[in-house]
């Protein structure tokens, strides 16, 4: 999957831009996330907790990465599966938006917690054509992006780091350190001891 800009083959002076009501993606692509949304909403968006295998089984029909032990709460919003990595144990907690124009890896014993948005696109500001630009999301093990945190195109969240409730993150997150506000400071060290194994 790739947006137009990434096509060498897309005339943009045959087709209006996607700032002036073109697509951004191919009609087969386009296609592909409509029967995505809909197997989402009718086999998924309604299922109890508990039901988290069978989400993760539909997330890999659609090409997601997911260990079986991976937790995906059914009000998680993903744009593309097959854009979507996550490791053991690793959680989305209810609400997550997972905006994955480009590769969100979430690893081992990750927590993304209620309400957070992980966006991978932007957009080119100096381009008359506002073209659609993204960068992947990495979370390494451990982390813990808590609720309702903002993270941008392009972050490494480092091993253990800690992303504080409505926390935004643009750049790099060091490893073993807790940030907070917007945009996030690091505040203070956390204990490796505090990894799970």
């Amino acid at each position: 999957m790739r947006s137009r800009y990434n096509d060498p083959t897309f005339d943009a002076t045959a087709q209006p831009l996607p700032r002036f009501g073109g697509a951004t993606f191919a009609l087969r692509f386009r296609i592909m996330r409509l029967l995505w949304t809909v197997c989402w909403l009718l086999l998924a968006a309604w299922t109890p907790s508990f039901f988290s295998p069978w989400r993760g089984w539909l997330l890999r029909r659609f090409g997601a990465r997911i260990h079986s032990t991976a937790i995906i709460r059914s009000s998680v919003k993903i744009w593309w599966p097959g854009n979507l990595t996550m490791g053991k144990h690793a959680s989305m907690g209810p609400g997550v938006i997972c905006y994955n124009v480009a590769e969100i890896t979430i690893e081992d014993f990750a927590i993304v917690s209620q309400r957070t948005h992980l966006c991978t696109g932007t957009h080119d500001v100096d381009d008359e054509g506002f073209p659609l630009k993204s960068r992947p999301i990495i979370i390494r093990s451990n982390a813990w992006i808590a609720a309702e945190a903002f993270v941008g195109p392009g972050v490494v969240v480092g091993e253990g780091a800690v992303l504080g409730a409505r926390g935004v993150a643009a750049g790099k997150l060091d490893p073993w350190t807790i940030y907070v506000g917007n945009p996030a400071k690091p505040v203070r060290n956390r204990k490796g001891s505090a990894a799970a194994q």
